[in-house]
């Protein structure tokens, strides 16, 4: 009687390892999956990041030219008609003082 009893957690023993086992190993799977999908997740952030980045240097060089060209028209205004410039650049001036004197 006490082999029977011998032999049976042995058997419960050997059970509860392979279980442990496979455990054990869904966990490093689970881990190996989650690394994996880390990675994943870091280079797709870093490829969208590059996109936008070219994105918006592109606008900014859009933005830039045209900031040239209306600064070159302006130029070439204040050039042709100095009188009218400077009527415009006064009336603007008061218009903003006005907006801005505390009365």
């Amino acid at each position: 009687m006490a082999e029977a009893n011998k032999s049976a957690p042995v058997t419960g023993n050997s059970t509860v390892n392979s279980e442990k086992d496979a455990g054990k190993e869904a966990v490093m799977a689970a881990y190996s999956n989650l690394v994996e999908a880390k990675e994943h997740f870091k280079h797709a952030a870093e490829a969208a990041g590059l996109d936008l980045k070219n994105e918006a240097s592109g606008q900014y060089l859009k933005g830039k030219a045209k900031a040239g060209e209306l600064t070159n028209q302006a130029n070439s205004y204040v050039h042709e008609k100095p009188l009218t410039s400077l009527g415009i650049a006064f009336a603007a001036g008061f218009l903003v003082s006005q907006l801005f004197s505390k009365k």
